[in-house]
Formats: C-alpha cells, structure tokens, sequence
C-alpha cells in the first residue's frame, strides 16, 4: 500500500501523486497586498531599468568598472584598494535580511526577491494577457495541437526572449556602462567576445527560468526557505491559516462547520502550489496571494477576514505573542557592532591616496658629507573628477627637499609617481629622522584636504 502526501494531491501542487512536476498555474487574484506588491514590483523594475541612466556627479549612479577596476556608487567613487568595503555592503545585507526574517519573516521573497519580481511583475503578466486567466490557460494546454494555441505559444516565448535579452542587456550596463553597450549592439558580436558571452548566457538563464523552471528555483535552488526554521521562532510574523477558527472546514450553510468552506482558492493562487492550511512550509515564498483570496471569499460568505492572514504562530493559536525575544537581542548586538566597524571603514576611505615608496637598489648614498634618500611619491585621485594636487615639504627635522613638480593635475580615478630627493649633511644624520611630505587636494569650493605621508630617513648608523 503506498502512501500519498495530502499536498500533492491538491489540484494546484508543483508536484504529481507519482512525483513528476506539475507546471503551475497560478489563478488571478486581488486584493490590498496584491496591489501592494504590484507598486513594490513597479518601482524597483523602474530602478533597475533606470539607474544606468541616472547620473551622480558625472558618473552613473551605479557603475561597477571591472576592466578599469573603477566603482561609482551613487556619488561615491572607489578603486581596487577599496574593495575591502564591499565585504561590508555584502555583510550588511545579509544581516538586513536575517533581521527582517527574524521579524517579519519571508517578506523579502514575496516582494522584492529579483526572482519574484520579473516573475510576478513580467512574465507572469505576459502570460496572462496572451493565454488568458488561470482556467483558460489549463484548458487549452490539456488540448490538442490548434492554430489558436499555437500562435499565442510562439506569441508568448517570443516575447519572452525579448524580455530576456532586455534584461541581461541592462544587467551587462552596469559593469560596461550604458554608452558602451549601446555601442557593442551595433557592431560585430565577435569585437567583443566577453560582453557577448555574458549576455548569451545570461539570456538563456532568464528565459529557462521565467518560462519553464519558475517556482523550482525557490523549491529546489534557493536555500533560503530551507534556512527559515532556523531564522525564525514562534512569533516571527508568517502567513498561516486560523485553524481553531476554519476547522471542521465545509460549505457555510452548515452552521456546525468553521469559517473555512473548502473552496480551495488559496491554493489555486499560490505560485508554488501548496496548501497553506497544511500549516508554515518551506515553500511558502510570503506572498499573501492567499490572504487575498481567503479575504475576497470571506467577504461574498459574510464572515470575517483574516481567516488567513499574517501573524505569528503564536497569535494563529491564540497564544501572547513576544516581542522581546533573546534571538533579537543577540541580532541587534551584532548589528550595532556591524554598522560601527562600517562606520570606521569608510571613514577611512579618502579623497586620495598618497605612499612613499623607495627605489629600488641602494636606499641611500652619501656624497659631499650630505646623505641622500631618493623616493617617489605614488599619488592616486580617488573623486570622481580632476584634481590639483600641491606636495609640500616639511622641514622641521633640518631635511633639504627636491621636489621637481609642486603642483599636479590629476584626472578622476588617475595616479603617478612624483621623484622626491631627501638630503641632509652627514653630521646631523641621526636615528629616528623621517622624511615627511604633506599632500593638499584643492576642492572647488576653495577648501583643502591635506594629509602626511612620511617614511624613515636612512643613513650610515640609522
């Protein structure tokens, strides 16, 4: 005798009884979270599409320059010395979504996981608008071969395949920057080999993805769900089902049954296809397609809603719920430490940077009873415009300085090596002399910003 999961017998579910997959169709649905997502999904496509157009002090507004090892983070310009910073931006992300998860569970998933996004806010939306809802969809797949089915299937994947492209076409952008996609468009794919690769493959991905693979990526690749057991508690906020108020589930003119009447339009609308009265899964992506639906039938049977809603699993059982929980103690102890440490890095990111460097060979030679140190000075603006620089020497430890050039231009993200002679007589040569330069970067608003840079002086007994 073989036992069958209830689930994968429900009408919807991503799988069959004999474990094969079940393409998805999720029904239609409306309602205020609906219509939330839908502004959510809109504005953050818009800022996806958009941000290679913005420009930020000359630069796009995000631009990460991998052949010139140059970074453009809204206004902020950074080189391959800093990249150390990303490791924070990374971390505090990771922490973002740990404590958000913690709290209000799989939001994320529902509302702003790029995946959700261009699933929900594109191509799931092409579908509807070429193949019909839900119901007309299923009908004509489990038909035969017609002209009808087949010019809305190539309709579809063609636009599809458009989609794809434009996507990965703006994604290439951010890293080769907007004109210069512009310009490899227009000529010979084989001129840039590299760019054309990415956006082949990356295209194939998208349109695997988005017209076939959809849910399984959140099923099977992403570990995200899997990790959710141990990101959240018993009073982390979920989508659940009100089983004291639901059950014994039947149609509404039975007065001894609960307020649930079995109509199965929460799972109809899911897009992964469970059955959220099944209790928390790990399937479950957060996106309240179901409490809309439950609401909507609520609302024509003249019950309340909320008979799916989000809660916490102690509130869905009637418990207290418990705002001040140890593990958001801990979550915020290490967030406090995060955005101090984060706060001291970029502190130390400045507008340029200056090295004193030795040549290579001898580190110093005397002649005419003076010692002598040549150096150089390794200059680097780091602003995202040009800059005049002034190198001035301090002259406190008695040290004589030649200094060919004073005062240099320097483009954004540019550097060069500035020739430093260091002299001083021999007889005043002694232990812990250093060579000390000061750097001034002239702003436009009229204002310096200056730092030293110094090394040893060395000599005979130093």
């Amino acid at each position: 005798m073989t036992t069958k999961l209830p689930i994968v017998e429900e009408p919807a579910s991503s799988l069959r009884s004999d474990g094969s997959r079940n393409y998805v169709h999720p029904a239609d649905v409306s309602g205020r979270f609906t219509r939330i997502r839908n502004v959510v999904f809109t504005v953050l496509i818009a800022i996806y599409v958009l941000l290679p157009f913005v420009k930020v002090g000359g630069h796009p507004a995000v631009f990460i320059d991998i052949v010139n090892r140059r970074f453009y983070l809204f206004g902020g310009v950074f080189n391959a010395q800093d990249f150390w910073l990303v490791f924070f931006l990374l971390s505090g992300v990771g922490l973002t979504l740990l404590i958000m998860t913690a709290v209000k569970g799989r939001l994320w998933c529902g509302y702003a996981c790029p995946h959700t996004v261009f699933l929900e806010g594109v191509f799931r939306r092409v579908e509807r608008w070429i193949e019909g809802p839900r119901a007309q969809r299923l009908r004509r797949n489990a038909a035969g071969l017609s002209f009808d089915k087949l010019w809305r299937k190539v309709l579809k994947h063609s636009l599809y395949i458009v989609l794809a492209l434009a996507l990965s076409h703006v994604f290439i952008s951010y890293f080769v920057s907007l004109p210069s996609v512009l310009d490899m468009v227009q000529r010979n794919p084989a001129e840039h080999p590299t760019a054309f690769t990415w956006v082949t493959v990356m295209s194939g991905i998208l349109y695997f993805n988005f017209s076939w693979f959809r849910e399984q990526l959140c099923l099977i690749v992403c570990p995200y769900g899997r990790l959710q057991s141990a990101m959240t508690d018993s009073d982390t906020m979920v989508i659940g089902y009100d089983w004291n108020r639901g059950e014994p589930r039947g149609k509404a003119s039975n007065s001894e049954n609960g307020d649930c009447v079995d109509c199965k339009r929460c799972v109809v609308v899911c897009p992964t296809g469970i059955d959220i009265r099944n209790g928390l899964q790990m399937e479950c992506v957060g996106c309240a397609a179901c409490v809309d639906a439950c609401d909507e039938i609520m609302n024509k049977v003249g019950r309340p809603e909320g008979l799916v809603r989000y809660d916490s699993l102690n509130g869905l059982e009637g418990k207290p719920k418990h705002f001040g929980r140890p593990r958001l103690f801990f979550y915020g102890g290490i967030a406090t430490l995060w955005l101090i440490g984060s706060v001291f890095a970029f502190a130390q990111s400045s507008a340029f940077e200056a090295n004193v460097l030795r040549h290579t060979g001898a580190p110093f030679f005397v002649a005419d009873g003076q010692v002598r140190n040549s150096m150089r000075i390794h200059l680097i603006n780091k602003t995202g415009e040009k800059q005049t620089f002034l190198i001035e020497p301090e002259s406190e430890s008695g040290i004589e300085y030649i200094i060919p050039q004073k005062r240099i231009e320097l483009e954004s993200l540019g550097s060069t090596y500035l020739p430093v002679l260091a002299v001083i007589p021999a007889d005043q040569m002694r232990p812990g002399v250093k060579v000390q330069v000061k750097i001034s970067m002239e702003g436009r608003d009229g204002r310096k910003s200056s730092r030293l840079v110094e090394a040893p002086f060395v000599g005979p007994g130093s």
